[in-house]
């Protein structure tokens, strides 16, 4: 199982957001049959044999082993991942667009670049599985109080020039009559107010400038 994958097809994207089913997928974090499903959530097992095989239509949830139980095979299934990230892939021709948006300054950049990472990232996750290769990358995550907005705007004037010294630094343009040219990266700097764990699930208000 892994921690976490992302789902980039509309259809399943659709299947894993069924209520009934977003249930299942968070019991089936540990393997279980329909029997034992259908008895923990109350429901016909019948039932939810018919949304197990959506689910595993979509390679959402799958099998772990096959049990003889008297005159029939109870199946035990597990979700193929802990949790899920819907990609933008799954929006087709509406997935955000930074481009669409190009106020870098603004919120709504910032959400259309964030889902392009999620959609990138959730990509390569894709080829290095199929190719047993890990993905490298580096991220860095932290929090930062700023008493006024004089000193937010101070501190993005400063981490935009260390951010652009370092590029210059180690960025090389590519060369086409040279046999290396690198591999090119991506790099996204984002800073917004920090989510109280306590909204998690609500729309958070803006918290005024002082």
């Amino acid at each position: 199982m892994h921690e976490v994958r992302t789902i980039d097809d509309a259809a399943a994207a659709e299947a894993s957001l069924h209520p009934l089913r977003l249930r299942i997928l968070a019991a089936l974090k540990e393997p279980g049959s329909a029997s034992a499903l259908a008895a923990a959530l109350g429901l016909p097992r019948q039932k939810v044999n018919y949304h197990l095989r959506i689910l595993e239509h979509h390679g959402l949830i799958e099998l772990t082993e096959e049990r003889r139980r008297g005159n029939f095979t109870e199946r035990v299934m597990r979700a193929s991942a802990a949790s899920y990230v819907i990609s933008p892939d799954a929006l087709g021709d509406i997935q955000p667009d930074p481009a669409r948006s190009p106020d870098r300054l603004s919120a709504r950049w910032m959400l259309a670049r964030a889902a392009t990472l999620v959609r990138d990232v959730g990509r390569l996750l894709v080829g290095a599985q199929r190719a047993n290769k890990p993905v490298s990358t580096y991220a860095l995550d932290a929090e930062v109080r700023f008493v006024s907005a004089a000193d937010r705007a101070k501190f993005a004037e400063e981490l935009t020039e260390m951010t652009t010294h370092l590029i210059a630094k180690y960025h090389r343009e590519r060369n086409p009559e040279s046999g290396g040219d690198g591999k090119l990266h991506s790099l996204f700097v984002a800073v917004h107010p920090t989510v109280p764990a306590s909204a998690h699930g609500s729309p958070e208000q803006p918290t005024p400038d002082r």
